[in-house]
């Protein structure tokens, strides 16, 4: 849930659904990545 949070305040937009659908957020929230290289955004 706060990876969900940071990355919904950060790139100031919601995808809709509960998981996936990161496209369409478009790029800031497509491509944030945590350590190792996984997407930080859910």
């Amino acid at each position: 849930m706060r990876a969900c949070t940071a990355c919904c305040a950060r790139c100031k937009c919601v995808p809709p659904g509960t998981y996936g659908n990161r496209e369409k957020c478009g790029e800031c929230y497509n491509e944030t990545t945590a350590h190792g290289k996984r997407y930080k955004c859910p």
